[in-house]
């Protein structure tokens, strides 16, 4: 599996790690709700708007143990890893429950995240130390996972994503992704601040 982010991107990513830093983006504007409700939605199993996605592509909620804590909207989140082993499905949980628009493929989405992976137990990379990242949501600008995990977050919402190898980078992490395995499951909490 080819790494999913333009050149451009796999450029910035060895840039970024020959320079020590693992990260992409970060702190920028706070979303406006500070709610820290857990989704009751978020124990349901959903399937996307994405092209191709079909009943063996469903979200499940990930359970309410493994959930990292919700934390503050406008701050950097704590990620907690699962114990146990890694999920084969794609796994969601909203932490915060956005009041704003919802995403859907085709918006033009700004977001901070934070991600840790199973096989380095602990976070290598957090967008809140530079500045928000922002893609296409569905066009497969980011990995399957974000494509299809990003769908329906609210503005001002917080959202886990567990992703598996299938959905993250697979065999072949990009160049320069330190703390990336190959097929390692990826913990990512992203809060997504903007639509368009």
């Amino acid at each position: 599996m080819s790494f999913p982010l333009p050149q451009r991107r796999v450029l910035a990513l060895v840039a970024l790690a020959a320079a020590g830093a693992l990260v992409l983006a970060a702190c920028s504007s706070s979303p406006s709700s500070n709610t820290s409700a857990t989704s009751s939605t978020s124990s349901t199993t959903t399937t996307t708007g994405v092209p191709g996605s079909s009943a063996l592509d469903a979200i499940v909620p990930i359970p309410a143990a493994d959930r990292s804590p919700a934390g503050t909207a406008g701050q950097a989140p704590t990620v907690t890893i699962p114990t146990g082993p890694p999920p084969t499905s794609l796994e969601s949980a909203d932490l915060i429950v956005g009041t704003g628009r919802a995403a859907v493929p085709g918006d033009q989405v700004t977001v901070q995240y934070v991600l840790a992976t199973y096989s380095a137990q602990k976070v290598i990379q957090s967008s809140w130390t530079s500045q928000p990242f922002t893609f296409t949501l569905g066009a497969g600008q980011v990995i399957p996972g974000w494509d299809k995990g990003v769908v329906g977050m609210h503005v001002g919402g917080r959202r886990e994503l567990i992703i598996p190898p299938s959905l993250g980078y697979g065999a072949t992490p990009p160049a320069g992704a330190q703390g990336i395995a190959a097929n390692d499951t990826l913990v990512f909490v992203i809060d997504l601040l903007k639509i368009g």
